[in-house]
């Protein structure tokens, strides 16, 4: 069972953002923070789940219904 209450909301919110394809950059721009604050968000998000990159999260995000 995966539990999605190991992430932050903001975290929550990048991972979104990132499975509906925006890049870093982009995700930057819509939350007003800098692409490595965004990437930074990202590592810790691979980090939690044990993930490789953020391809396999948005993949594993779908495949477990997180959104």
């Amino acid at each position: 069972m995966i539990d999605v209450n190991l992430l932050t909301p903001r975290e929550k919110l990048i991972l979104k953002l990132v499975c509906q394809g925006y890049s870093n950059t982009e995700i930057g721009k819509k939350l007003f923070i800098s692409s490595h604050t965004v990437k930074f968000h990202i590592v810790s998000i691979l980090h939690k789940f044990n993930l490789k990159n953020r391809i396999v999260a948005a993949y594993f995000a779908g495949k477990n219904n997180l959104f």
